[in-house]
């Protein structure tokens, strides 16, 4: 259901740390593989050097917007977090490849009946939860 998120447009949001450890955001393209999502960037553009720093990243899925003529068929968003790490061999001038080490995942959609929302998250270390915000 998160893969279907991701897939829904090719441009999702990207969250890095700049070097004063204010947050930046850059739009990106994300290839969700078995092996987890990966991450293409430039050389010397300006996430790749965040990314370099500090590692901590977000993603967060192309949104959509919920139909005013029927709220309920929103599809939700899914969000994702982790480590970027560089595959070797990459970093040359066509570019940086990096693979997202999972840290959470967490998908949002509106609950049956649709006036509350239902948020499903995963971390390696709890496994999945499931909560209800009304």
């Amino acid at each position: 259901r998160v893969g279907r998120r991701f897939g829904v447009a090719k441009h999702c949001t990207l969250a890095t740390l700049r070097l004063d450890g204010s947050p930046r955001i850059s739009g990106i393209e994300v290839e969700l593989a078995d092996d987890g999502p990966w991450l293409g960037m430039m050389p010397g553009s300006r996430k790749t050097h965040d990314v370099h720093r500090d590692p901590r990243v977000a993603l967060h899925c192309p949104t959509l917007d919920t139909p005013e003529d029927d709220p309920s068929s929103w599809p939700g968003d899914a969000k994702l977090a982790g480590r970027a790490i560089e595959v070797s061999g990459t970093g040359t001038g066509e570019g940086h490849r990096f693979r997202i080490d999972l840290a959470e995942v967490v998908l949002t959609r509106l609950g049956d009946p649709p006036d509350h929302l239902v948020i499903e998250s995963w971390r390696p270390e709890r496994g999945l939860e499931r909560r209800e915000r009304r």
